[in-house]
């Protein structure tokens, strides 16, 4: 279950900045490192050594990622990005059966209508961390319209968490047609 923290959107960007940039030169020293390598010990001096190069960089991206994935993500320096990569993940997930989750708002499905108000609530944060306040401006008045539409059903509007089995429920009800 994912849940919507409160961050402050300059340290945010500040911290994300600075994890991408010790990621890059990772990825640079490792592609500079294995490129020379293979040609030194594969390549030709007179030849072009291009293929060998070219491996040296893609396996430093295969390393970088393996590193990031297996090594870094839970260091406190990545806490920042990996927040960011789990919230877009989120909305994702649930932008991925948005037709369903319409529907069900349109039927005042329960398990929609949270689901709906997680997105929007997570989509608001996406856009204020991310300092995107033109995207935001654009989906304000379907934000609050869907709030008032919950506020008059008597629902909770704080709907800080994503719950799995929304998804499951959402995912049961017909899609409504375009």
């Amino acid at each position: 279950m994912f849940e919507i923290k409160a961050l402050n959107p300059e340290t945010y960007r500040q911290q994300t900045r600075r994890s991408t940039l010790i990621i890059a030169a990772i990825f640079v020293v490792l592609a500079m490192l294995l490129s020379t390598t293979a040609v030194q010990l594969f390549g030709q001096a007179d030849g072009d050594n291009f293929r060998w190069n070219l491996g040296g960089v893609l396996l430093a991206l295969l390393l970088t990622i393996a590193l990031v994935r297996q090594v870094l993500w839970s260091k406190p320096w990545m806490a920042a990005a990996v927040y960011g990569w789990q919230l877009k993940r989120s909305l994702m997930r649930i932008t991925n059966v948005m037709h369903h989750v319409k529907a069900g708002v349109a039927a005042h499905n329960p398990d929609a209508m949270h689901l709906l108000r997680f997105y929007h609530q997570g989509l608001t944060q996406m856009h204020q961390l991310d300092a995107n306040s033109s995207a935001l401006s654009e989906a304000v008045a379907e934000i609050n319209l869907h709030k008032e539409r919950m506020e008059s059903l008597g629902m909770d509007t704080d709907q800080p968490s994503l719950h799995p089995e929304w998804l499951q429920a959402v995912k049961q009800i017909p899609a409504q047609r375009s």
